[in-house]
């Protein structure tokens, strides 16, 4: 298998990053078709430009499965009903509400909430998942209510 990943590197990778957003999407997404390679034993009996489209092919799917799974994620998330303003009724009571929490996820609540940034572009900013901003916002509210349960 490594001698079949020696012969097609190049042009996963080159097919990789032209359907990719970033470079380490493209690597996931060639990390992923490795992966998947090493259960389908008869894939090294084929052509070698048969073994190129099974890669390509692979990697094409997985893509249209994250965006997928993306966009799913994205329509949750903007239902997610958690107002900002039910926190307090100034800026000030929201600015000292959100000091309770670490600065993290201050600034989590504060680019979706008042910059309006999705998890998504927030993502790209940290250089982490949207998945991993989405959690984070998820605690990040949970401890703001707690905090606000207390405080009644």
């Amino acid at each position: 298998m490594s001698d079949l990943y020696e012969k097609v590197k190049d042009d996963l990778l080159r097919f990789a990053k032209s359907i990719a957003r970033h470079e380490q999407e493209a690597h996931d997404l060639i990390q992923d078709a490795m992966v998947k390679s090493l259960n389908e034993p008869q894939l090294l009996s084929l052509p070698e430009y048969k073994q190129r489209a099974w890669f390509f092919r692979v990697m094409k799917n997985r893509l249209i499965d994250d965006r997928r799974k993306e966009q799913r994620l994205t329509q949750w998330e903007d239902d997610f009903d958690f107002s900002i303003q039910e926190a307090g009724s100034s800026h000030l009571e929201i600015t000292e509400l959100l000091a309770h929490l670490p600065q993290e996820l201050s600034d989590l609540i504060f680019k979706r909430y008042w910059l309006g940034l999705s998890s998504q572009e927030i993502g790209e900013q940290l250089r982490i998942p949207a998945s991993t901003v989405r959690y984070k916002l998820h605690l990040a509210i949970k401890k703001l209510r707690t905090i606000m349960e207390e405080e009644k």
